[in-house]
């Protein structure tokens, strides 16, 4: 201990606070130390306090308590957390230089003490290219990580760190500068270590990353928390289009279209970019029809989406916009005017699958499967083989148009395509179907194969076993039918299919007795095809 301590060390002390910190249900996760940098509430302290609380005070120097509003900058690596409390503030000056080595320093506590801790500083070693980290020949009282150090101007240069045991020579203290440079990047929003917080995040203050963050965080934070990170945006920022804009959206996912078309006409009128804000109106308004046409708003019509997105396109002639015109006169069933624009923007920079396909789209709608067919064919020569998984959803279309043609055998190709990429997540359903164009086809073992497969992973559904049972009768397997008619029954002991096909195998076997009296248990469960099958066997 110094035999007399410095002059500043009476008003350092308003500077230094205890931190607590909360889970959900109000119970204390964790208690530390820290100190003020700014007037305005900014304060440093040591993160792991923070992991897992929902809220957080500090207790300055006089016992008021003042609660943690935001996070501002995390470093996991140094266990060190910038954020701001809610009030005014005394900060400690920041030395903006590196303190020589050997070196007198102060460790100042959370309370005024008679005697402050000193020590000499034995090293500096430089980290990020321009902050320091201190070892201090000092032994530290306890309770006291987090605290400042300080210089003998009364500048704080390092923050204490956890020393390794109570009794140490040696302890450390990281940079005060990197401690108070800490910031939430644009990217940073999403950190895994900031998510161990449920304290709100500060926004950073450039517009550009702030817009990044908004976004970033869209697709991690819950809703209620994205919700006030939007409303921090608007605060923030109340001149940009883009809080506006993500209100808007959420406002629409509320069903509160009225609202929505509010805030959308507030961005319109702060941005300096409106094509983009006509281009993401008339998406939002598209996607209401398109999804949420049971929730009537009437201003929001078809007809208020083209207008926004030939707003857009003529400010700035995208091909982007030009594609969303087509799904909206699409949507209007204006399906010529849609396809020529399709078929327009494969001569663009969008050229590719998706446009190819939508226009098949339209020549479906408008009866023409011929061009459709040659649509799709072109839609899955924007390919090569061996296909990627993005080719499936275009390889199951293609079969289902080609089935709806009669074209079988091609039907079956895609969908054994179709199978190799999508094997995780083929059902039994699958299998039917292409057991069915298999039957059409003439591909008769082929689809005994399919329907066995189906039957294997839905055993339970015994309308399998009669397509089946139906199958083995057709090609003269009527012992198999006998055997899957009868596990038929076995499954469901009312399926009139079950006793018709059975039937019908006994008969063709030449065991009419049992075949007949098989067919009038189908009739008698209302099958409409026993009657004949009775009347042609006996």
């Amino acid at each position: 201990m110094a035999k007399s301590q410095p002059s500043w060390v009476k008003k350092a002390t308003k500077s230094v606070f205890t931190l607590k910190t909360f889970a959900d249900d109000g119970s204390l996760i964790g208690s530390s130390n820290g100190f003020f940098t700014s007037a305005n509430g900014d304060a440093v302290s040591n993160y792991t306090p923070f992991k897992g609380a929902s809220r957080a005070v500090v207790i300055d120097a006089t016992g008021k308590e003042l609660p943690v509003v935001s996070i501002v900058g995390v470093n996991d690596m140094y266990d060190v957390v910038k954020f701001r409390v809610s009030g005014k503030t005394q900060p400690l000056i920041i030395s903006s230089t590196t303190t020589p080595v050997g070196s007198q320093v102060w460790l100042l506590p959370y309370h005024e003490v008679k005697n402050v801790p000193v020590g000499t500083v034995r090293k500096a070693e430089t980290f990020q290219k321009e902050y320091e980290y201190y070892t201090i020949a000092m032994t530290m009282p306890a309770n006291t990580v987090s605290t400042p150090l300080i210089n003998q101007a009364g500048e704080v240069v390092g923050m204490m760190q956890q020393p390794a045991n109570d009794k140490d020579t040696l302890n450390y203290a990281v940079s005060a500068r990197f401690a108070d440079s800490l910031k939430i990047s644009g990217f940073g929003m999403n950190e895994a270590t900031l998510l161990l917080t449920k304290i709100k995040k500060e926004l950073p203050d450039n517009i550009k990353d702030a817009v990044l963050a908004l976004y970033m965080a869209s697709s991690r934070q819950d809703s209620a928390t994205y919700a006030s990170l939007v409303e921090d945006f608007i605060q923030k920022f109340p001149k940009a289009a883009d809080g506006y804009l993500y209100r808007a959206q959420l406002k629409a996912n509320e069903n509160d279209f009225a609202a929505a078309e509010n805030n959308m006409e507030i961005a319109i009128k702060n941005s300096t970019q409106k094509d983009d804000i006509y281009y993401n109106y008339a998406r939002m308004i598209y996607n209401k029809n398109l999804f949420r046409a049971d929730k009537p708003y009437d201003s929001w019509s078809l007809d208020k989406a083209l207008e926004q997105i030939r707003l857009a396109y003529t400010l700035n002639p995208q091909p982007t916009y030009r594609q969303l015109e087509a799904n909206i006169l699409f949507g209007q069933k204006k399906y010529n005017e849609a396809y020529d624009i399709f078929m327009q923007l494969t001569s663009s920079n969008l050229n590719g699958p998706e446009l190819y396909f939508s226009a098949a789209r339209c020549k479906e709608m408008l009866k023409d499967s011929t061009a459709m067919l040659a649509l799709l064919d072109s839609t899955m020569n924007c390919f090569t083989k061996p296909y990627l998984k993005e080719a499936a959803p275009y390889l199951w279309a293609r079969a289902q148009a080609r089935m709806q043609a009669k074209k079988y055998r091609e039907a079956v190709a895609d969908m054994n395509d179709y199978e190799e990429l999508m094997m995780a997540n083929i059902n039994d359903n699958f299998y039917y179907i292409r057991h069915q164009a298999e039957v059409e086809g003439r591909l008769y073992q082929q689809a005994l194969n399919d329907i066995t497969r189906a039957i294997v992973m839905n055993p339970k559904e015994s309308f399998y076993y009669a397509e089946k049972a139906s199958l083995e009768v057709r090609v003269g397997l009527y012992d198999k039918a006998i055997a899957t008619a009868k596990e038929s029954l076995t499954v469901d002991p009312n399926d009139s299919d079950g006793y018709l096909f059975l039937g019908v195998a006994q008969c063709l076997k030449g065991n009419k007795k049992e075949g007949i009296a098989n067919l009038q248990k189908a009739k008698e469960l209302g099958n409409l095809q026993a009657d004949k099958l009775i009347e042609k066997y006996k």
